[in-house]
Parts: C-alpha cells; structure tokens; sequence
C-alpha cells in the first residue's frame, strides 16, 4: 500500500509543469482595495482543481493566503491579512484596505488535471504625497545676501515625493551661491510613510521685487504637480536714482495744474521728498508729489526734487508755459466816413506762433482785415480769434461806415390798371436816410435798410402836369432830386399818337421789305441768264435766242421796278 502510494506520488511530481514566466507588476493605491490576477489564459474554471495563493517575502520566506476547490474557499491567511483577502469568481486575488506592507509578491497556484501552474504578480502600492506648505518665511531679503526664503515640505507618500522650487514659474537649481536647496526624506516607523522637506536660501536682485516663489510636489500617483500658494518677498534695497516726472496737460499753459512726482528706485522706497521750487527748497513729508496750481508765464523754469537727507541725490526738469495775449486798438464802435481807408491794429504776445482768423457778423472773413475804401455794406460785428497751443483770446468791436445821403435813383411807372402813378426814390446814406417829397402821396412804403441802403415809394394821382422833387437827408448832409410828371389824360393820348405812328412806320416797312425782295429775285435770275449766254457762245450756237432772253430779262426788270 505505500509503495503504491509512493509511486503515485511521484508521478505526480514528475509531471507537474511548472512554467516560470516574466512575473507581472500591478500598481495599488494605499486604502484601496487591490486585484490582483490569476491569469489562467485559456483554462476552463470547471477544469480547474485546486485554486491557491501565496505571497513571497523579500527573504523569500512565503506564506498562505487562501485555497479553493470549486466553490469551496478556505482562508488560511494569518493576522495580517486576517479579513481583508477574498476570492474573485475569476480566481483573482482581493486585497483590501492596502497597506505598504501589501507591497510584495503573489502567486496563483492552479492545479489542472496532473498539471501544476504557478502565476506569480508584484504588487505596488503608492501613496499620493499631500499638498505642499510653505513654512518659515522670511519677512524680507537684502540684495546679494543668502537669505532662507522658506522651508516646504509634503508628508505622507510612498514611495518618497519630490520637492523642486519655481521662481515665477522657472526651476531653481541649488548653486550653493546665490541658491542653495537643501532636502531630507523622513520614513514613519508605523506606516513606512515618507515625509519630504526642503528648504530654499536665495541671494536676492532688484529683478527679484515682486516676484512669485512656489514649491512644487512631484510623484508617480500624480499627472500633475502639486503647487504650493505663491508667496513674494521684501527687498529691501536703497535708492540709486532719482526721477521727476511732471503731470500736466501738454503743452502746459497759462492756468493748468502742474503736478511734480518724485520718484526713487529704493525699496522701500522714501516716505517723503524735497523739491526745490525757484530756488527754495520745500520738503513734502507722507508724500512723492507737489502740485502748482494756475501756472503763469512766470513759472517757466527748472525745477528739482531729491532726497531728504541728500540733495545730490536729486533729478530736474524744464517746464515751459505756454501764453498767449492780444491787444486790440479798435474797441467797442468804430465809426469811419465812406471811402476812407481802415485797418485795425491788432498786437499779440504768445510763447509760440498763433493761428489768427477773422469773423464778421459770426461769418469768416478774410485774413488779414484791411479796407482800402470803405463801403456801407463794410459795416459790421467784427471779431478776432487767436489760438495756440490750447490757448484761445477774442476781441471784437463794432465798425459802422456814415456818409452823407445820395439819390441814386428817381423813378416813375404808371399802375398795371393805368389808374395812377408809383414814384420811387433809392437813397444811400448812413446814418440812414429821412425821404420826403414835395407832394403828398398815399401807400406810403419802404425797403428795408440794409447795407446804406433804403427805396421809399408812393402812390400819386397827378390831375396836372407837375414837377415832383425827392429830398433826402441825415445828420450828414442832404440830397435833392426833380422828377417831371405829366397827367394821366396826356399819357393816354400820347400813348395813342405813338400807336398810330407805329403802325404807319410798320406798313412802310412791310412795303420795303416787298421792293427788296423783288429786286433781289431779278437779280439772280439775270446772273443766271447772263452765264447761260456765255455757255452758248462757247458751244457754237446762235446769239439769236440769247438775245431774246435779254429783252425778256430788261422788260421783267423794268416792270419790277415799276412795282
């Protein structure tokens, strides 16, 4: 009976099959639950006798995990693995709750028939670092002195995180110079967690103000880095320089504002200034600026600020303000007497060249003013506007031309209905004309005066011939022009008369023109006959018949004329 089960015993060993294989790696995340296979490939789960898995220590000493034979699962784990192993119903291997101490060797043991196969998979387990904090900052820094910035650090991960340092946005490498990183890795004895720490001393520049410091955190588990809050430092550096900037409009004119702002490259930079105004010094505490209100042409100059505690650490500039004045010698109403020569005089002074123009009655007028020989329609509202640079002056006065009255025109016309007579007398004159007249009219009307300029008109009915005199007049002077009107009745009649001469001379006319044509017609018809006659003679025929045309062509001739 022994031998019989010796000698099955080792045929069973003889033909176990063990396959050894490239064992293959699954990575877990500590707290979670991991799988891990039983790569069976194409072995059917019912020709499966027995299902085992083991782990393998590092020294290579293994322990049991759990066994199956068909449904029926036996846990054979101990204390470590106590509750948290299980069995897939693809013969995977469930851990849950992973641990580092899970980070080992496992391997599926499968019996098919006689044969033996063994799937042996490495297990890793990762831990996720937790963000990273910046500790132990630097209130401020000096320039060119190795300063420690700050110390960040990240805890807890598996394997152990990395720690890099970013300047706005650039990697810092240590240089033990002007950068020097210093970092250490600490495990914990009960989790075999590692915490990483790094610390960060930086030798400032001026570039360096207002920069952005981060630390960053690189690991496996993560598909990005990890990145502390920004943090920027104090640089604490004293002034080099000095700078004045003037605030203004520009140009800067007559009545602006002038802001002066000093400015110093220190950090910090100085609480207060002092700024040297024509000469005196005036210090500004609490503040970089001094303002000067309603600026004249006496505030052009230089002008200087510069440090409290030394003047020679100081910056100037050259403010330049711009004026603009005008005098004119024509003010108010200007009177002149027609035809005589004006022009008015205007005088500028301005700190550059001015734009002058000229406007009469608000319409613009030619540039410069200037006349020759005044006229009545020269009279007006005459206003300049000189501008510069923003600057804007105006002077306006009043020109009006007098002359004493004149009649230009004396007229008369009968009404449309021949019931009475319109005289008309155009006078010219300022200031403007009276018109009277020697008779008394009705419908009494007038233009409207413009330019010198009035038409007066009335309506007579003259029973008599008579003559009718119009007389102008203004503080000036006055004028006087007759005008002879005859009746209505004589008008008639001579209107009759000249009709009928009218028509005489019109039927003498018609007469003429009748004799005219006649001789014209005679006429071409002789040339004609006359160049017909030379034709015969060049042509060998009788001077007979030609003859005869010639006696025909004198009778219609005399007998046109007779006519």
């Amino acid at each position: 009976m022994r031998l019989t089960v010796f000698s099955a015993t080792a045929l069973l060993v003889i033909s176990v099959l063990e396959t050894v294989r490239g064992f293959e790696t699954i990575v877990g995340q500590y707290g979670k639950t991991i799988e891990v296979p039983c790569n069976i490939e194409n072995a059917k789960l019912e020709d499966i006798f027995l299902t085992k898995w083991k782990y393998t220590n590092a020294d290579r000493s293994t322990g049991d995990l759990l066994k199956a034979r068909g449904q029926n699962v036996t846990i054979t784990a101990d204390v470590e693995y106590l509750g948290r192993v299980s069995l897939t119903e693809n013969l995977s291997l469930r851990i849950a709750q992973a641990k580092l101490s899970d980070q080992r060797m496992y391997t599926c043991m499968v019996v098919i028939g006689t044969d033996i196969f063994e799937y042996p998979v490495q297990v890793t387990i990762l831990k996720t670092p937790s963000g990273p904090m910046i500790a132990n900052q630097a209130k401020e820094m000096e320039i060119g002195k190795l300063t420690l910035l700050g110390e960040c650090s990240t805890k807890d991960a598996n394997p152990a995180a990395k720690v890099v340092w970013l300047k706005n946005n650039i990697s810092l490498e240590s240089d033990e110079k002007v950068i020097k990183i210093t970092t250490t890795v600490q495990t914990d004895k009960t989790t075999g967690l590692a915490s990483t720490s790094s610390t960060l001393e930086y030798a400032a520049v001026k570039g360096d103000l207002n920069a952005k410091f981060v630390c960053a955190v690189q690991h496996k588990s993560l598909t990005s880095d990890l990145l502390s809050t920004p943090v920027e430092f104090i640089i604490n550096y004293p002034t080099e320089k000095v700078s004045l900037q003037v605030i203004s409009a520009d140009p800067i004119k007559e009545g602006d504002n002038v802001t002066l702002k000093c400015k110093a490259d220190g950090n910090p930079p100085p609480s207060s200034y002092s700024f040297h105004i024509k000469g005196k010094k005036v210090k500004v505490e609490n503040s970089d600026s001094y303002t000067l209100t309603s600026v004249t042409r006496a505030n052009t100059g230089e002008y200087k600020c510069s440090l409290v505690d030394n003047d020679a650490m100081a910056a100037s500039v050259n403010i330049t303000v711009m004026y603009l004045d005008i005098t004119s010698i024509a003010n108010g109403k200007v009177v002149k007497q027609l035809d005589e020569s004006f022009e008015p005089t205007l005088v500028v002074n301005a700190s550059g060249k001015p734009q002058v123009s000229w406007s009469k009655n608000n319409a613009r007028w030619k540039s410069p003013l200037k006349f020759d020989k005044l006229k009545y329609s020269d009279s007006g509202v005459y206003e300049c506007v000189v501008s510069m640079a923003g600057l804007v002056r105006k002077a306006s006065f009043e020109l009006i031309v007098q002359g004493a009255p004149v009649i230009n025109k004396l007229t008369k016309r009968r009404s449309n209905n021949g019931n009475f007579k319109v005289l008309s007398c155009e006078a010219e004159g300022s200031p403007k004309p009276t018109v009277q007249w020697s008779i008394n009219g009705t419908n009494a009307t007038e233009t409207p005066y413009v330019e010198g300029r009035v038409t007066h008109r009335i309506t007579i009915i003259p029973t008599v011939n008579l003559t009718v005199n119009c007389t102008v007049s203004n503080e000036l002077g006055q004028a006087s022009k007759s005008l002879d009107v005859s009746t209505l009745f004589e008008e008639v009649t001579v209107d009759k008369q000249e009709d009928s001469a009218d028509q005489t001379r019109v039927a003498v006319g018609v007469v003429i023109g009748v004799i005219l044509a006649a001789v014209a017609i005679g006429l071409i018809y002789w040339i004609y006959m006359k160049r017909t006659r030379q034709g015969t003679w060049k042509t060998g025929e009788k001077e007979d018949g030609t003859q005869e045309e010639s006696k025909k062509l004198e009778e219609n001739q005399s007998q046109k004329a007779e006519v």
